[in-house]
């Protein structure tokens, strides 16, 4: 990856030491540094302020978003992929190698409804693609102006999958999508990046949206 490439430090904390309650409020989070540096490249809209976390120990990776929202927008009609893609939510992209070939997604709501598939380049998506049920955990909760998503993910599943490297990064995406009511009331999203693709429409789906997650 280039030398530009933008990284976040994963500090390691004690084997039990976290445990995934969707609250976010455990001790251990403390010892993670706040991202917070996202940006909308492809829109003037505003957004909430969004704050995300990682730490990991010998069997699992913790993820949690803190986002800084009131207004949470979720399709409920069922738990389709077609559902969770119409609603607010954060998401995790993860490549094997920077030709994408394969990568691995997760968009998960505020319920959490959790949307998994593997993809290769150019928009192929394996919706019949599962990560495994044991080697995931996706927890949530909301308040008045925020919501919370929090999970971790085995160590063991992250090096099956070859996404955890010999020098223990993970190249990683980091998005959120915000669904707003546009005058027709149809809701209308704002695609948010921790890395700018520098593509002229809204791609996540792309090698220069990710960045490298860096275990320390």
């Amino acid at each position: 990856m280039s030398t530009k490439t933008k990284k976040y430090s994963v500090n390691k904390i004690e084997l039990g030491s976290l445990e995934i309650t969707g609250q976010g409020n455990q001790e251990s989070w403390k010892n993670a540094m706040v991202l917070n540096d996202f940006i909308s490249p492809w829109s003037d809209d505003l957004f909430d302020k969004i704050e995300f976390r990682a730490l990991w120990d010998t069997e699992n990776l913790f993820f949690c978003f803190k986002v800084y929202d009131g207004t949470i927008h979720i399709d409920s009609k069922d738990d389709s992929i077609d559902s969770i893609g119409n609603s607010d939510r954060v998401e995790l992209f993860f490549r094997k190698n920077a030709e994408l070939s394969p990568y691995y997604c997760l968009e998960m709501d505020t319920k959490p409804r959790v949307m998994d598939f593997k993809a290769m380049p150019n928009w192929k998506f394996d919706f019949d693609w599962n990560w495994p049920s044991d080697g995931i955990k996706v927890r949530s909760s909301k308040n008045s102006d925020y919501f919370i998503v929090e999970g971790s993910l085995s160590i063991d599943v992250l090096k099956k999958l070859e996404l955890l490297q010999a020098d223990n990064t993970i190249e990683t995406g980091i998005y959120r999508a915000k669904y707003k009511a546009d005058k027709n009331s149809n809701y209308q999203p704002t695609w948010i990046s921790w890395v700018n693709p520098q593509t002229q429409t809204p791609n996540f789906h792309i090698s220069s949206s990710f960045g490298l997650l860096q275990l320390k």
